[in-house]
């Protein structure tokens, strides 16, 4: 392949994945209150706008008694695939955009990509993360905001913002 054509699919790829994140703000952004009536117990909200590989802006607010109500299995399989300090390293290292599996092993400090794959296995079933059509990998553009708000969220927690 010519420097040219890698050059023009690579911007393909680009617009691709800015119509995708596109496409995810307006699921999102209109989701409300997910169709549940309001239960007088609170909202929660939150929202982002992040340019880190195409511009994003997320919202999403729900009611509390319908977040509670929520089934826990997608939302553990989440937190779980999140749990691990090595899929942490993968998933902060593809927030800086995607990468193939050689550069994923040294961000996450592995010895093989056995190793990798295991962990890419966890990500890619709770939705975190996808493969590419060229072989890499990257954050779902749909997860990419919710990740950054788990990740400061599981900070805030643990004491690491000083905030509060």
């Amino acid at each position: 392949m010519t420097a040219d054509a890698d050059r023009r699919l690579s911007d393909l790829e680009h617009r691709v994945v800015a119509l995708e994140q596109r496409i995810g703000e307006r699921d999102v952004g209109g989701r409300g209150t997910g169709g549940a009536a309001a239960s007088g117990a609170g909202t929660v909200r939150y929202s982002g706008e992040v340019a880190l590989h195409g511009e994003i802006a997320w919202t999403v607010e729900y009611d509390v008694a319908a977040t509670l109500a929520l089934d826990d299995e997608p939302r553990t399989a989440v937190l779980a695939a999140l749990g691990h300090p090595v899929r942490v390293r993968i998933v902060r290292g593809l927030l800086h955009g995607p990468r193939g599996t050689a550069e994923l092993t040294e961000v996450a400090e592995l010895a093989s990509t056995g190793q990798l794959y295991h962990h890419l296995k966890a990500l890619t079933h709770a939705g975190l993360v996808e493969q590419d059509g060229r072989g890499s990998y990257r954050i779902a553009p749909r997860a990419v905001v919710p990740a950054l708000v788990l990740l400061t969220a599981a900070a805030d927690i643990g004491g690491q913002l000083g905030t509060g």
